[in-house]
């Protein structure tokens, strides 16, 4: 059974995210989604909340589960027996940035591939960043993050 690890901050989950996790449940047999807790960051939501918002909007895929993690992702992914570890792309921008990253956890634990996967184009332009910019200022949200969020992302602005 091969087991792919998805890290993020989530902050909160796109379509764009979604997009990736649907994907990638259907290349591996157990697709563990790593929702960051950066104690360094000042997230909008808690991990504990973003996990809560991950596992609603993926409760229709059975191979998926979501977990928080603070510290490495190589020891994140060690724990969770991954052999691979998912990254999602919109931009070269985002390739330039999670092509050192990947260099790095190899350099930590040469054990672990990266795989990069694109977004879909009609997804590529959202960004976390964005959607809390458009929340802000009362935007409407419907297509940059799954339904179900909308109100629960407003109540926070």
């Amino acid at each position: 059974m091969q087991t792919a690890v998805y890290p993020g901050s989530f902050d909160p989950v796109t379509n764009g995210h979604l997009d990736i996790i649907e994907r990638a449940s259907r290349l591996y047999d157990r697709l563990v989604i790593g929702v960051l807790d950066n104690s360094s960051k000042s997230p909008v939501f808690s991990a504990a909340v973003r996990a809560e918002m991950l596992r609603d909007v993926t409760s229709h895929l059975e191979n998926v589960e979501v977990d928080t993690f603070s510290g490495l992702l190589v020891d994140f992914a060690s724990a969770k027996k991954a052999e691979v570890i998912v990254k999602g792309l919109r931009t070269v921008a985002d390739f330039e940035y999670e092509f050192q990253m990947a260099l790095l956890n190899k350099a930590l634990n040469s054990h672990y591939e990266t795989v990069f996967m694109m977004t879909d184009t009609k997804y590529s332009y959202i960004s976390s960043s964005m959607v809390k910019e458009v929340a802000k200022y009362h935007g409407d949200l419907t297509g940059f993050v799954p339904q179900i969020l909308i109100d629960r992302i407003r109540e926070k602005f």
